[in-house]
């Protein structure tokens, strides 16, 4: 069973959450002044447009026509399939439905903000984009944006996924992307965090830094970011958008799940629904899973914290375990983030979004039950999000409850096999941390 939209359905607008969060958001603070930041400082960074949607309170802002035709040609709308095999498996009352963003060409949600991130800075005249990626879903994405709308792309990968997943690396090159492992030698970050330990795994925060670095000494290169901003959660919303659509065909959802990492993937699907509760007209569940690797939802503090591990980003208010966090090598590269993102952070603290974490084992477990039943293989960080569809199913069995589960299964794992193959071979590790950071003032 699924549900697939036409090429006219493709969402005209996206959707802005910050009107309607339950309160306003804390800036983003300047960390030489300790002051609002000055909207100056933040256009060296970004393209121009990306800095407007960051601080719109437009509810919904109009996707530019071109982006829209480029949505269709990677695959946009994606299909929603109800998981009858896994339902039977399971012997469940519940029905279990997931949005399916490995649809698109590059094989995850990442895409629907890289191409319009592309487009607004080709649009500015801006010549090159620079990118951190985790395990390489959100580098590949903004590879072919620029080469769909001619843009050199450089990309700092987290090191762990570099050595673990390189074919990824081999699709960013495809693409024309250049591609280095982070921590790396051609920044004074990279150069820093590998004097201390030259063997280090990198994480987002670490790449992060390196790649404003890099653009901070070119005037004609801008940094793109594949999460945890505003602009980039809005972007996302079109797979809500259209879920909401799609989901008109079979009922309305109880639970809505999805993964975070810095809260792209949920945000997308969830913010949508999120609206309709926040206006007071439904009563969703809305669950957010993590890695008990990277705990940022349920073991981190809401406080002021840079993006990232240099210490070059504004400081910006969201759960976080500190920037000086070890990130484990877990091997859902996309969620070794210690932020989140600062909307997200804020529906968590009022408990609209509740958080879950676990091993890297289960889910993986999970993930094998999942790809036996329905023939998809999700990526570990989708992973995270089919080991909670599985628990509330069975948790529903149990109750006897007829639950109707929505899930995000943001992306293909076909590029991750390595980490199933440390799973079905006994070599996978679990991790938590025995200190954080951010509890212990060390940031």
């Amino acid at each position: 069973m699924k549900a697939v939209l036409s090429d006219e359905k493709i969402p005209k607008f996206w959707y802005n959450i910050l009107p309607d969060l339950p309160e306003p958001l804390e800036p983003p603070l300047d960390p030489e002044t300790e002051k609002p930041v000055e909207p100056e400082k933040l256009l060296r960074i970004f393209a121009e447009e990306l800095v407007k949607q960051e601080m719109s309170n437009e509810r919904y802002v109009k996707i530019p026509k071109k982006v829209r035709k480029l949505y269709s040609k990677i695959g946009r709308p994606t299909p929603l399939f109800r998981a009858t095999n896994l339902e039977k498996r399971l012997r469940t009352p519940a029905r279990i439905y997931f949005k399916y963003e490995g649809a698109t060409v590059t094989g995850s949600h990442k895409i629907n903000t890289a191409l319009a991130q592309a487009y607004y800075a080709k649009k500015q005249g801006i010549e090159r984009l620079v990118t951190e990626t985790g395990a390489g879903q959100w580098g590949t994405a903004l590879s072919l944006a620029g080469a769909l709308i001619g843009l050199r792309v450089r990309v700092y990968m987290a090191r762990a996924s570099y050595q673990q997943k390189p074919y990824r690396r081999v699709l960013m090159n495809i693409y024309g992307a250049e591609v280095f492992p982070s921590p790396s030698d051609r920044t004074e970050v990279g150069r820093r965090f590998l004097a201390e330990d030259p063997n280090h795994p990198g994480g987002l925060g670490i790449a992060i830094s390196e790649a404003i670095e890099d653009v901070l000494k070119d005037e004609s290169a801008r940094y793109s970011l594949g999460s945890v901003l505003n602009h980039v959660l809005m972007h996302q919303t079109v797979i809500g958008l259209e879920a909401k659509e799609q989901m008109k065909e079979f009922e309305e959802p109880d639970v809505i799940v999805g993964c975070v990492g810095g809260g792209s993937n949920f945000a997308g699907l969830a913010y949508p629904f999120i609206k309709d509760v926040l206006e007071g007209k439904e009563e969703y569940e809305f669950i957010a899973v993590e890695p008990k690797a990277v705990p940022t939802m349920t073991a981190g503090v809401y406080t002021y914290d840079y993006g990232d591990s240099g210490r070059l980003t504004p400081k910006m208010k969201m759960h976080t375990l500190g920037h000086t966090y070890y990130v484990p090598p877990i091997h859902a590269g996309g969620l070794r983030y210690h932020g989140l993102a600062p909307t997200l952070s804020v529906l968590v603290n009022h408990g609209i979004v509740r958080p879950i974490a676990y091993h890297q084992t289960e889910v993986f477990e999970a993930a094998v039950l999942f790809a036996k039943a329905e023939g998809i293989v999700p990526a570990p960080e989708s992973a995270h999000a089919v080991k909670a569809a599985i628990d509330i199913a069975l948790r529903a069995k149990k109750r006897g409850e007829e639950k109707v589960i929505l899930f995000n299964l943001s992306g293909h794992g076909f590029l991750d096999l390595k980490g199933y193959d440390d799973f079905l071979e006994g070599k996978l590790e679990d991790y938590e941390p025995e200190k954080i950071p951010v509890l212990n003032g060390l940031f």
